[in-house]
């Protein structure tokens, strides 16, 4: 079973992105490390495609929101690795990503797709817990006796 399992990892989805444009893209505690090349509009997301990683029908727009803006949602293929947070976090760190690679592409892009925020990194994050109480600013609930 060992074997078969050795094989399985070895014949691991191999993808050549060797001319490609790489860029990072974050959101609240997910990083994604994205790599844009030309191609046929697929999109593989930590070795599976976007369709079989996200569930949600939510995440799968906003992951082709980039490509729609600029009519090219079949000229592009993408590979990344996303690691950290929940699936939302995830998805907006991947559009983050996307972004920046394809202005490095193409720099006409940039006012497109900067006057709908995407190359600009979403800074909103969890508030820390503070001391004392229950939550980041919720207190404990007050008793008189």
């Amino acid at each position: 079973m060992q074997t078969n399992e050795i094989n399985l990892k070895k014949n691991k989805l191999k993808l050549d992105f060797k001319d490609s444009k790489y860029a990072t893209g974050r959101r609240k505690t997910s990083i994604a490390k994205v790599w844009v090349k030309k191609g046929t509009g697929k999109i593989y997301v930590n070795g599976k495609l976007y369709n079989e990683y996200f569930v949600s029908e939510n995440h799968k727009m906003q992951i082709t929101r980039p490509f729609e803006l600029i009519n090219q949602s079949t000229e592009y293929d993408v590979r990344c690795s996303v690691v950290g947070g929940g699936h939302t976090g995830q998805a907006g760190a991947l559009v983050h990503g996307i972004s920046k690679a394809l202005v490095m592409f193409d720099s006409k892009l940039k006012s497109t797709l900067k006057n709908e925020k995407l190359t600009t990194r979403d800074s909103r994050a969890v508030e820390r817990k503070k001391p004392g109480r229950r939550k980041a600013r919720r207190s404990f609930q007050f008793s008189k006796r």
